[in-house]
């Protein structure tokens, strides 16, 4: 198989990156810090909470839902205060708490309920009293969903 010419992605490549070497030791610093943050979540609100960014003393967390921001936002100067004991942490002086709803939730399927054979009956027989030639057509088809 012939390589094609243009950017060539190794490892050794890669790894050389200088940016991709900073944003990984970004990202490295940024889970130290969510270790950190999440270690002074209260227990009653432990896994609801991420860990967001700081800076300039602002630090910034998120949950699903407006009851729960509403929770940490009583509780904040307790997070504080646990906050401060760790060194990246000492000069925090502000907690900002944003709603950040889950992009995705599994939908529950409905199970489609088949016709009872009274109602499959009733749409037949409204069908036969019908003038509309659409509406009979719709209301047999509907009828035809019968249990067996």
């Amino acid at each position: 198989m012939k390589k094609k010419p243009g950017l060539e992605l190794r490892s050794d490549s890669i790894a050389q990156s200088p940016t991709l070497r900073e944003l990984l030791a970004r990202a490295e610093v940024h889970r130290e810090a969510e270790k950190q943050v999440l270690r002074a979540i209260p227990e009653t609100l432990a896994g609801k909470v991420r860990f967001v960014s700081i800076r300039d003393g602002d630090i910034t967390l998120s949950t699903e839902s407006s009851a729960l921001a509403s929770q940490l936002r009583l509780r904040q100067h307790e997070v504080m205060e646990k906050l401060r004991e760790y060194e990246d942490f000492r000069y925090v002086w502000r907690l900002r708490v944003k709603v950040v709803p889950p992009r995705f939730r599994e939908q529950s399927r409905r199970e489609k309920v088949p016709l009872s054979n009274e109602n499959a009956r009733l749409l037949k027989e409204e069908a036969g009293h019908t003038k509309d030639k659409n509406l009979r057509e719709v209301l047999e088809k509907l009828a035809s969903h019968v249990r067996d």
